[in-house]
């Protein structure tokens, strides 16, 4: 009987086919090139952040914390057995086959405070939860306007770099024939030259926004495409806006007033007496010895004790120099609670003055692609009347492509301003603790297509 043979299988290729698997699913999920909606991006990039993950973990330690509380009222019952051989009088400690205890905290001062510290710190985890997953939304916001603004750009790009190649035939044959000097020729060189390098510039940038969204959201980078139409128009705030909820100080100011209570806490645990509940059980056995020879009764096979007790604190330096600590450390988290008040205010001025000045800016470089559209539909209009009249100068055919590079420019430039503007924007909706609201037009903006 021949004898079987043995399939063995490397371990690397269990990773391997997982691997495959995975990419399998992604690339079915998000085919190259598929375009995905702002609002499906924010969403990916919640779930994937480790930002928000580490934010959900800390609210389940805070969320433990506050059960801790409440658990000390809840008794603490221990049971003990063992078996073992004793000979005359061992100090009056009658041997138990087994033992069982309960204890529990009735009431305190202190942990009253302890209590409240421990919710507020559940809010102000909550609340850290929520600026989180905003600070996602925010930062994935900005990544996907700037790589469909890049898009764009490299588009307007390519139309330059197609007019620049014509530019460069053009003038290579006027030059052969000398109607043009060779440093026309070579000035179109350049020009095209030029319009190549800032073509890669733009396509390494939307790698690397590719790559950021990838590592935001988990998806492919190849896959990313963005919508255009999916990015609602950015609400124009200012900073006399009415501010909403700014969940990052709200979380800090509730840290700071859990730590509050917890020095009142420890405070009072300085000179508060404490009342605790206490039961004991005792199983006695004279099989493995002769107590029962030193005592004039019948040793009962079972005793117990149960009562309420009462402890006032006389002299507890320990006490006295942890509520200090937790003291300092109160005071400490109240100022640093206000001096992020006082930031978020000055980064809103900032951001507001600096919104002033980019308005400006945008404005006059979306002036500027205008003044080049009307000097390019000039030169056009001069060279279709040249090529019908033959007493009107017969203008450079070169001419009419100088000006379709240097529209395309121009609007390369506006839209780099309108990106400046964008961002602006979106950090003063995020101080002034409207991201809610943003999120609202995003997921309203979001095609009829990804909501299905």
């Amino acid at each position: 009987m021949p004898a079987k043979k043995l399939n063995w299988i490397h371990p690397m290729t269990h990773y391997l086919s997982r691997s495959m698997r995975l990419l399998l699913v992604l690339s079915v999920a998000f085919p190259l090139g598929a375009q995905v909606s702002l609002s499906t991006i924010v969403s990916m990039a919640e779930r994937n952040s480790a930002a928000v993950r580490l934010a959900q973990a800390d609210l389940q330690k805070a969320e433990a914390q506050l059960a801790e509380t409440h658990d000390v009222y809840i008794p603490v019952v221990d049971f003990n057995a063992g078996v073992g051989v004793a000979e005359g009088f061992m100090g009056g400690q009658i041997p138990s086959v087994w033992t069982a205890s309960a204890q529990s905290e009735i009431f305190s001062l202190p942990h009253v405070q302890y209590e409240r510290a421990a919710r507020s710190g559940v809010e102000s985890a909550k609340l850290n939860l929520l600026n989180a997953r905003e600070q996602v939304a925010l930062n994935t916001s900005t990544l996907y306007i700037q790589l469909d603004t890049l898009r764009r750009q490299q588009d307007a790009a390519m139309t330059e770099e197609q007019h620049a190649s014509r530019l460069v035939e053009i003038e290579e044959e006027r030059s052969e024939v000398g109607v043009d000097s060779l440093r026309e020729y070579l000035d179109a060189r350049l020009t095209a030259a030029n319009i190549k390098l800032k073509r890669m510039h733009l396509e390494s940038a939307i790698s690397a926004a590719q790559i950021q969204l990838s590592h935001l959201t988990g998806m492919p980078s190849s896959s990313i495409t963005t919508v255009s139409r999916s990015i609602p128009a950015i609400p124009r705030l200012t900073a006399d806006t009415t501010q909403g909820r700014h969940y990052a100080m709200e979380s800090i100011q509730q840290q700071a007033i859990s730590k509050s209570r917890i020095a009142q806490g420890d405070k009072m645990n300085i000179y508060s007496p404490q009342i605790g509940f206490q039961f004991e059980y005792l199983r006695h056995t004279t099989l493995f010895n002769n107590y029962d020879s030193y005592y004039n009764g019948t040793i009962p096979a079972n005793s117990y004790s149960v009562g309420i007790s009462f402890t006032l604190p006389l002299l507890d330096l320990s006490h006295r120099g942890k509520a200090r600590e937790s003291s300092a450390d109160a005071l400490r988290s109240r100022i640093e609670a206000e001096q992020a008040m006082h930031q978020n205010d000055l980064n809103i001025a900032c951001i507001n003055n600096n919104l002033k000045e980019l308005e400006v800016l945008a404005e006059i470089s979306d002036l500027k692609q205008q003044i080049a559209s009307q000097d390019l539909k000039a030169v056009q209009t001069e060279i279709n009347a040249g090529n019908g009249s033959s007493s009107t100068p017969q203008a450079s055919p070169g001419k009419e492509e100088l000006s379709q590079i240097a529209e395309r420019d121009k609007y390369i430039e506006a839209l780099d301003a309108t990106l400046d503007l964008s961002k602006a924007r979106l950090n003063l909706i995020e101080a002034l603790g409207h991201m809610e609201d943003w999120l609202g037009l995003v997921d309203a903006a979001k095609p009829a297509s990804d909501s299905k």
